[in-house]
């Protein structure tokens, strides 16, 4: 079987893409459709699925290109995130009618390699404009490598992070000498002790995350958690279940004691966590970085991020996920417009401080250390979270906005929600992973590759 067979397998099964759920980084849509072919109406087409303020400074990174290459043309086009997205990705690129350059999320690869829709980094001609290996940050050039080869170039990372409010923070004696951070904090006990100092400073919670109807969220945290103490719960291409069971019972034990003990609320929605963070009630917020724009409109709210300290394991750990920009598989693509895609990838790299506005830390290492990066805050402060960061485990069915996701956290908002204890949760989390482990994939990488 070759990758067009492979190709065929992907679509015949519904693309493997019948993913819901949505990410708040990237979530509004604004074309939706999925058929029809991508005309060669400029030297670079680009699909990318940002709106809001990410689809600003996408906006203004394109426009330098056009700046700078002005006898080369670019057409963007925004279309709905998640499911939509992909599966018009690889429609097109099966018909031959693909964009010449897109993004897709770094947790997402995995799938579209084994599918055949990429092509590989090393046959795009980036490396010739210094785009290699060296210059990223390691945990999002690792990701982006599927059985060896490299299928994308990072341009993010785009961690769950710890938000604080900074006059909380000062009242609560958890700021540092100078004021400008947080005192460090080591171990859950150090964790819990913060979180007490916020309620005794006069906050009704010590810390509020979006849980109700918000698995994703539920997941991320649950997986920074556990991965301090354990390795990926499925393996083997997301074929094996390898839950520890004592470290998983261990990491809902712990998460529940911040609800039972009311540190936390268990049960809230999206809208209430932003409004007790942002009106003084609750002292921390855990959420994705991507949510700092919002905050910084609230006048007169101070308030910082950090990567989560270490929790249940020696080191910290923070989960994430990038933004990644690859070339569809295209063998009708002339040299002079891959020649275009690789400048218009080495331009958007160059051009990440903008990107940076985000909220997101730039994989390119010359713009991560770059003044005009170092010279934006928060940002800069958790910047570490790109070097700890895990991401979901490497399966066809794993990813932004995935069922997998959706059912995953479902178990633990009944954890959190205290519907659910450590034990039984561990009993749920395995049947729920052996309905994707024991499920036919489209593809596998053995195909891809041969």
């Amino acid at each position: 079987m070759g990758s067009a067979m492979a190709r065929r397998r992907f679509l015949g099964l519904g693309g493997g893409l019948a993913l819901s759920g949505a990410l708040g980084a990237c979530a509004s849509p604004v074309v939706s459709g999925l058929t029809g072919a991508q005309p060669n109406t400029a030297d670079v087409i680009f699909w990318n699925l940002f709106t809001g303020g990410d689809g600003a400074n996408m906006v203004l990174m394109e426009d330098a290109f056009r700046k700078a290459h002005p006898g080369v043309t670019v057409e963007a086009t925004v279309l709905s995130w998640g499911n939509p997205y992909y599966t018009k990705l690889a429609l097109a690129t099966a018909s031959g009618t693909p964009p010449d350059v897109g993004i897709a999320h770094l947790s997402r690869l995995p799938l579209l390699a084994a599918s055949g829709l990429l092509e590989p980094v090393a046959d795009t001609g980036v490396a010739e404009l210094g785009v290699t290996a060296d210059r990223f940050t390691p945990a999002a050039w690792q990701k982006a490598t599927v059985g060896g080869t490299v299928y994308a170039v990072p341009l993010d990372t785009h961690p769950f992070v710890l938000f604080y409010n900074e006059d909380l923070a000062r009242k609560a004696g958890l700021l540092n000498s100078a004021g400008d951070g947080l005192k460090a904090m080591n171990g859950k006990d150090d964790f819990v002790a913060a979180l007490k100092a916020m309620k005794d400073a006069g906050a009704q919670y010590g810390a509020v995350m979006s849980i109700t109807a918000d698995p994703s969220t539920a997941w991320r945290c649950f997986s920074m958690v556990y991965s301090g103490l354990a390795g990926p719960i499925v393996t083997d291409s997301g074929t094996r279940i390898s839950i520890d069971d004592e470290a998983m019972q261990e990491s809902f034990a712990f998460l529940r004691s911040l609800t039972s003990g009311g540190l936390m609320p268990g049960s809230l929605t999206g809208a209430g966590a932003n409004a007790l963070f942002s009106t003084g009630k609750a002292g921390f917020l855990f959420d994705g970085e991507w949510q700092i724009p919002s905050y910084r409109q609230v006048k007169g709210f101070r308030f910082n991020v950090v990567p989560f300290p270490a929790l249940l394991g020696p080191k910290p750990v923070a989960y994430a996920d990038s933004h990644a920009l690859i070339v569809p598989h295209n063998p009708s693509r002339s040299a002079g417009r891959t020649a275009n895609a690789a400048r218009f990838v080495k331009s958007l790299l160059d051009d990440s401080a903008v990107w940076a506005q985000g909220g997101h830390v730039p994989a390119w290492l010359p713009t991560q250390r770059s003044k005009a990066f170092l010279d934006q805050s928060p940002q800069r402060n958790y910047v570490q979270a790109a070097f700890s960061a895990v991401y979901d485990p490497a399966a066809w069915y794993t990813g932004a906005g995935s069922d997998f996701q959706s059912t995953i956290g479902a178990t633990v908002i009944e954890v959190l929600a205290g519907r659910a204890g450590p034990k039984s949760a561990v009993a749920a989390m395995r049947s729920d992973l052996k309905r994707y482990t024991t499920a036919r994939p489209p593809v596998t990488m053995k195909e891809a590759s041969r």
